[in-house]
């Protein structure tokens, strides 16, 4: 059985054709978390490779070991191959991740004021930011859009990174090299879009985005319209290249009280753009799309669900969410992650016990056991290295041969 065939089989809700459960992570590690381990052992070039973005609104990893050129943060493969290695060396199902970025990061940083205490700069995303330069600190001083007039100011800009970098060459080029191993099955890809509430916290933050919803919501709308013409367009041709198995947007619309917008805003502004891509993916071979919003989204599965979307991850204990809660009153869901990372802290009973807590999800299938997020820097790499070790036999234990024969 291939890896790409054991994870789509994972995701089924019967053990009919599955050898074991696939056995995966959730997300990429956190570098400061690696840092951890390799004092305690670990042997991994992982953050010789890559490093943080500079700017808060570029979500990953960048490389660290090469020049970064600007098509490096649209067509994006450049944290594929280290986190795969290092999954592979831990002793997962390694999966390859990837994404593609609409060129808003294509603005020339730009000093604006230089003191001794600080100094303010435009940065490559467009927003101006004040940076201290002795306190590991910076504050957010003008967003790259505020009204429609900088919104249609910033379109006109990005329209023109998009049209000299995101061309079929730079595409081929980050693609072609992974197109044969996928054909086969190698591995799966697991491949981000960043979603459609998250693209305007990206382009306005928080605050005078939940105000832009009532005082612009045709911006909004033209906005999202601009997101949906190039995923379409560049999606349809990168689905000709790879077949990502699992394709997730990046909304982190929930915080530990509930959703910030309510499913009426959702159904109103978030829930059209998903129906209208979700078949479009589909069609051209996408397998399952989830939604990756950490918080307490619960309020709103029933919204996403009608809009097409399969499951969630990572599922945030630590928000109040419970996994088996949520299966039972939403039994048709898909998840990835719902294990508490913070149970991996405190040893290897605490561990057992909370994959016995997830077992009666993990047996109904529709999951992929994984920590709710990425392990915490405290994390001790003993205890980290045997929740990967009970997590390959509980999903073997749980799902396919071993599973059937039991019942």
């Amino acid at each position: 059985m291939t890896n790409v065939e054991r994870e789509f089989l994972t995701l089924s809700f019967s053990n009919e054709g599955l050898d074991r459960g696939a056995k995966q992570e959730t997300f990429e590690p956190w570098d400061m978390t690696v840092a951890d381990w390799e004092k305690e052992g670990l042997v991994t070039d992982f953050n010789q490779k890559l490093t943080v973005p500079r700017v808060p609104t570029e979500v990953g990893y960048i490389a660290k070991d090469r020049e970064v050129v600007p098509v490096d943060h649209y067509y994006m493969t450049m944290l594929e191959d280290p986190i795969f290695r290092l999954e592979k060396q831990l002793g997962y199902d390694p999966v390859r991740r990837m994404a593609f970025r609409i060129p808003f990061l294509s603005y020339e940083e730009e000093i604006l004021e230089d003191t001794d205490e600080y100094f303010v700069r435009r940065d490559i995303d467009g927003w101006i930011r004040k940076y201290y330069k002795h306190r590991s600190l910076f504050l957010n001083v003008q967003p790259v859009v505020k009204d429609e007039e900088t919104w249609e100011i910033h379109k006109a800009h990005t329209l023109e990174a998009y049209k000299k970098y995101c061309t079929d060459e730079n595409m081929h080029k980050a693609y072609d090299k992974y197109h044969e191993s996928n054909a086969k099955g190698e591995y799966p890809i697991r491949f981000r879009l960043m979603g459609f509430f998250w693209i305007l916290r990206d382009l306005m933050d928080n605050e005078p985005m939940l105000y832009a919803f009532y005082d612009y919501p045709e911006m909004i709308e033209d906005i999202h319209r601009f997101q949906l013409d190039i995923y379409k367009e560049q999606m349809g041709k990168i689905l000709d290249i790879i077949k990502p198995d699992i394709l997730f947007f990046e909304e982190d619309l929930s915080g530990k009280n509930g959703p910030m917008i309510s499913p009426d805003t959702f159904d109103e502004f978030i829930a059209p753009c998903y129906r209208e891509i979700i078949p479009f993916l589909k069609e051209r071979g996408v397998k399952q799309i989830f939604v990756d919003t950490d918080g307490d989204f619960t309020r709103l599965i029933p919204n996403f669900v009608n809009a097409g979307v399969d499951g969630f991850l990572p599922v945030d204990v630590n928000a109040g969410v419970d996994i088996v809660d949520v299966r039972r009153r939403f039994p048709t869901v898909k998840f990835i992650g719902g294990f508490n990372k913070l149970k991996i802290l405190e040893g290897k009973e605490a561990i057992d016990e909370e994959f016995k807590r997830l077992e009666p999800v993990i047996r109904q299938g529709g999951y992929l056991c994984g920590i709710d997020h990425q392990a915490a820097p405290d994390t001790p790499y003993e205890n980290y290295l045997y929740y990967i070790k009970r997590l390959g036999e509980v999903m073997e234990e749980c799902r396919g041969k071993k599973a059937l024969e039991d019942e």
